[in-house]
């Protein structure tokens, strides 16, 4: 039986959790190890630590951030870390016929995992810059927060009533164009990658598209990709409320043309949105 890879991959805060969540119900093997549940995700990451402490220990090696919250890349792998991930790879290959991994920062390594799995199919899942920005915005500043949360009762009071306000727009000023470039960056690795591949080996779906249409989705990767998987619905572990309202980070965003610049590289992946 030939062997089937599945590669997960999407922006941080796309749904890319509760997408991998949904394809672990349907039977792929996403880790033998994951992630459990914490803070911005409380039903859990679903991320395969191994690939994820790889990665995290890749980009600290490059100067790079381990959150993946970065606009640079690894110049060039060195044969230690490309032996690493092959190590890893061949592990995986031995163990299953069918499996696949999550982590938001694939997007960073797009071009090592294409050349060390030519075969292997990808469900990218795309979230709009708003809506991840936002999440990003408000889950970063949740972090902040928590420290004066833990204070006294009177120190949380001026917290609440007097400061809090004004930390709020500093940060959202401080970081809205950092979230944005980030967002373009990833998609657009995204987007170089997938104009490689052949139409039939990556599909785009979000998570409103698999409200709807998780049927559909689920008969590609089960037809086209000859996944042996049973259907679960998503709607059974969507939730609605776990979503959080867009933040009107634009009025942050100095430079204009990042916000064209995202809706253009945004309706050319939506274009891809399709199973047909």
């Amino acid at each position: 039986m030939q062997k089937r890879v599945l590669i997960i991959t999407g922006m941080h805060r796309s749904g890319t959790s509760l997408i991998t969540q949904w394809l672990s119900k349907c039977g792929l093997q996403t880790g033998e190890k994951l992630v459990p549940g914490g803070h911005g995700n409380v039903e859990g990451h679903f991320e395969d630590i191994e690939f994820l402490k790889m990665h995290e220990e890749i980009l600290a090696d490059h100067n790079l951030p381990k959150t993946g919250l970065t606009v640079d890349h690894v110049s060039q792998f060195t044969i230690y870390e490309k032996e690493k991930l092959k190590s890893v790879i061949k592990v995986k290959q031995q163990l299953y016929d069918q499996w696949g991994w999550k982590d938001p920062r694939t997007c960073l390594f797009l071009d090592v995992y294409k050349e060390l799995l030519p075969d292997a199919c990808y469900l990218v899942i795309l979230r709009d810059y708003q809506s991840v920005v936002s999440s990003l915005l408000r889950r970063e500043f949740k972090w902040l927060e928590k420290k004066y949360l833990t204070r006294k009762y009177f120190s949380r009071l001026i917290w609440k009533a007097f400061r809090r306000g004004r930390r709020m727009m500093k940060f959202y000023n401080d970081h809205a164009t950092e979230y944005l470039k980030v967002w373009i960056a990833y998609n657009q690795d995204i987007l170089k990658c997938i104009e490689t591949l052949p139409r039939d080996a990556f599909v785009v779906v979000n998570y409103s598209m698999l409200k709807n249409e998780d049927e559909q989705v689920f008969e590609y990767m089960k037809n086209k990709w000859n996944l042996a998987l049973k259907y679960s619905r998503f709607k059974d572990i969507f939730k609605e409320n776990l979503i959080g309202p867009d933040v009107a980070f634009e009025q942050y965003v100095e430079d204009k043309s990042l916000i064209t610049q995202a809706v253009i590289l945004q309706e050319k992946l939506k274009a891809y949105m399709t199973t047909d």
